[in-house]
Order: structure tokens, then sequence, then C-alpha cells
């Protein structure tokens, strides 16, 4: 983990994670078959997120809607997970969190993300294991990412692990992808197939029925005040049960 400066570090946290904290592949459930997980572009996912992109992937109607939803769902004193992150996290500007961590591909992209109090950078493909402790989250947040997952049942299990009891797990996404790093179950799939898909990943593991989202955004600029619309907004939202 990289902290910045001035901020916590995460060494308390990693220091109570035991030597079995990864979930075992056994526990992990399959959901997906093999062809489903083939992507046209098989090199190694650094090398394509290798330069920074400093550019918005949504348009301004999507991350307004995100940023809403996001005052809606955390709360101040929340440990935030920015999983697949990168310059910009879309959390309300006017609310602080007591801790936000990013996780990405790009150092540089992480590092200029002033939300971010510390960061690591992991292909999540290759390596699903999370190095958080258990019930250690409150709240973590996947926009646009989701898409490119090949093993997504594992990152379930582990956010399923790391999340505390009412934290949740909100999957943000629209009709936007690099087609060539997509999974095939993505790149075959419309809209609502993908909505579906989310949610029966996150319920194979063992998280409840989620709430989804979807929902019509406006176009931005003398286009929106005419009636266009702008990029589509998606969402899967998992609550972790409170136990009794």
């Amino acid at each position: 983990m990289v902290p910045r400066s001035g901020s916590a570090s995460l060494d308390s946290v990693l220091a109570r994670v035991l030597p079995d904290l990864w979930r075992d592949n056994a526990m992990v459930v399959p959901v997906l078959a093999d062809q489903e997980r083939f992507k046209l572009d098989r090199s190694d996912d650094a090398l394509f997120y290798a330069e920074p992109r400093f550019v918005h992937h949504l348009d301004g109607g999507f991350r307004a809607r995100l940023t809403a939803l996001y005052r809606e769902h955390i709360p101040p004193c929340a440990v935030v997970l920015d999983l697949m992150s990168s310059w910009v996290s879309h959390l309300p500007p006017d609310v602080s969190y007591e801790r936000v961590i990013g996780h990405g591909l790009n150092e540089q992209e992480l590092a200029a993300n002033p939300r971010l109090n510390q960061h690591w950078v992991q292909n999540l493909n290759a390596d699903q294991r999370l190095p958080l402790a258990d019930a250690s989250v409150d709240v973590t947040l996947i926009v646009a990412g989701w898409q490119y997952l090949q093993q997504p049942e594992a990152i379930a299990a582990e956010l399923l692990r790391i999340t505390r009891q009412g934290g949740e797990v909100i999957v943000a996404f629209s009709n936007r992808m690099f087609f060539q790093k997509a999974p095939q179950v993505w790149t075959d799939g419309g809209d609502r197939d993908h909505l579906d898909y989310v949610a029966r990943v996150l319920i194979a593991q063992g998280w409840p029925t989620p709430v989804i989202l979807a929902e019509a955004t406006r176009a931005e600029g003398a286009l929106g005040w005419i009636g266009a619309k702008g990029d589509p907004f998606f969402a899967v939202i998992a609550s972790q049960p409170v136990k009794a």
C-alpha cells in the first residue's frame, strides 16, 4: 500500500490479517464457463494500463448520478474501498470519510486521485486476493471495472470477506467498454444481461439478492435541454447482512 503524506497507514489493518486470510479456492462457487472468460486481447493487463489516462470515460450525467448515489449510500464514518479506481473517485466533494482506499492498475492515476488516503496496484485477473483484513471495509465501489474481470467469482467472495456487517458493494457501469479487454460474457451480452450477470455472481458467493438500478441520464449542455440522453446508468448494490 502507498499511504498519502499525513494519512493513516494500513499497517495496523494488515497486522490483523491471519495466515489463513485468503479464501480457499474451493469455497468460490463457479458461475462462468471457461469460454465466457475469454478476451480478445490476452496480453498482460498491466501493459494495457501502463500509460495513465487522465480522461473521463463516462459523461457528466452518469457521473452526477453516481455521486448522488454515493451520497445516499455512504455514511461519513465509512471506510471506503474504491476498487479498480483511477484519478477520480466520484465521491461527494463536501463529504469526508474515515478512510478511502484505492486500488487500480496505474500508479500515476491513483497518485493523482485527491480522495485516496492510500492505494495499491494489483492485477485482479492475475491475483484475486485482496490485502485487507476480514470485515475491515464498509463500502466497496467498482465503477466501469467489473466488465474486465475474468475471475469475478473470486473477487465477489473476497468482497464478502472484507465487508463489515451492514456494509455494501456498489457496482456501477454504463454501455461503454474497451472491447478487446472485456471477457466474452460481457461483450456478448446486452445491458440487462450485464445486470443479471453481476447479480448472479454476487448471489453465488453468498451475497443476498442485490438491488438493481437501470436509469436514463440527460446529455450534457444544449442537447440535454432538448431531451437528448447521456450515458445510461446501471448499478448493482449488494448489502452484507447484519447478523442477529
